[in-house]
């Protein structure tokens, strides 16, 4: 688990990285220009992070079953090679998704401005800058991936499944909690990916502005993943008494 905790903490990193430095140019320069290289570079590096994350986080989904559901067999099936292998076809997964988006999103001629109402390089306001019918091969890797994306889904909605059974039948009142207390980050880091993502890329047309589309765009790109290490982290003993004490003791000062 701490293995996986890396990638994802170095995915979260990087998704952070990608965007939030070159914002805070902007802002501090007042201007909003980015280069077309520059531009499908965050494109290609963002897909890259974000896509990692999500088959890390079906990785982690993997781990839980496994040290849950067959805990004996766990240093057999989860072995220092099987989670490198893991790590590697995400981060893979990740990568290949990333180039054949960015290859074909810069791929199309722009004809529609230069102009992105958003903070960084996202495919569906580049597409709006194309009146090109090539954006239909977009819409078509776009099946492929949201294919692909939902089969990983479907298998994190079977794992959590059969893990919910496995720990309801343990009659340990304590060791029930122990294994819950478990899952419970992992489930939160992929519920806030989850709802995050989906509400920034399908909610309705109708409700859609700019500074709704802003907030949403910071809320999955930049927030989520800063606090996925803290969700993790609240695991840790020490850091929740830390944590309590300064509040605490803020408290008391009031």
């Amino acid at each position: 688990m701490f293995f996986f905790l890396l990638n994802l903490a170095l995915s979260n990193l990087g998704c952070i990285c990608t965007t939030v430095p070159k914002a805070m140019h902007n802002s501090l320069w007042d201007t909003r220009d980015i280069s077309y290289a520059g531009c499908a570079a965050q494109l290609f590096f963002f897909m890259f992070f974000l896509g990692s994350e999500y088959f890390l986080l079906t990785v982690m989904c993997y781990d839980r079953y496994v040290s849950i559901c067959k805990p004996l067999h766990y240093k057999t099936l989860l072995g220092s090679r099987a989670c490198a292998h893991m790590a590697a076809a995400a981060w893979a997964s990740g990568f290949l998704n990333a180039l054949l988006h960015t290859a074909n999103t810069f791929s199309l001629p722009l004809s529609q401005g230069n102009a992105l109402d958003q903070f960084f390089c996202e495919i569906p306001h580049i597409l709006k800058l194309s009146c090109s019918h090539s954006n239909l091969r977009e819409l078509g890797l776009l099946a492929v991936s949201v294919c692909f994306l939902l089969g990983c889904f479907v298998f994190i909605v079977f794992s959590y499944v059969q893990i919910f059974r496995a720990v309801l039948r343990i009659p340990s009142e304590q060791r029930r909690h122990k294994a819950f207390s478990t899952c419970l980050p992992h489930l939160a880091v992929l519920s806030l990916f989850l709802s995050t993502a989906s509400f920034a890329h399908l909610k309705p047309p109708s409700i859609s502005s700019p500074s709704l589309d802003l907030s949403v765009s910071v809320l999955y790109s930049v927030v989520a993943p800063a606090l996925n290490p803290l969700i993790y982290s609240l695991r840790n003993q020490e850091l929740k008494a830390a944590v309590w004490t300064l509040m605490t003791g803020k408290f008391q000062k009031h």
